[in-house]
């Protein structure tokens, strides 16, 4: 299985923008679709955003869509998930995931559901304050 450590979280203002990223090890990176999820103080775990194994298929949550990018690079063995216009309501811990699960139909639904993936990271915290 493929582990995951991420970093990058730290404490920002509303309105910044802010990077974290995941290192991957173990198993063959490339064929493993990534995925970061959060999950904020008192609530469900959230599904972030996607991208399949070669990184060309992205899937964004709504809450974030147009202000979170994902970026997978194989030859790194890293995801990045690049964070703009902050808001106070983005405030979570930050996880990172792999699965071979393709983000595509049900295959979607299941990364969007954050069930029965592979591999997950240990967490990064981010703290957007006004």
């Amino acid at each position: 299985q493929v582990q995951l450590v991420e970093s990058g979280g730290r404490l920002v203002q509303a309105g910044d923008s802010l990077r974290l990223s995941c290192a991957a090890s173990g198993r063959t990176f490339s064929n493993y679709a990534v995925g970061w999820f959060r999950r904020a103080p008192g609530k469900e775990r959230e599904f972030v955003a996607v991208a399949s194994w070669s990184g060309t298929i992205t899937y964004y949550s709504d809450s974030v869509k147009g202000r979170f990018t994902i970026s997978k690079d194989n030859a790194k063995n890293t995801v990045s998930l690049q964070m703009n216009s902050l808001k106070l309501e983005d405030t979570a811990v930050y996880y990172c995931a792999a699965d071979r699960t393709h983000p595509v139909g049900t295959g979607r639904d299941s990364w969007t559901r954050g069930s029965a993936l592979g591999a997950w990271g240990q967490g990064t915290l981010v703290t957007v304050s006004s």
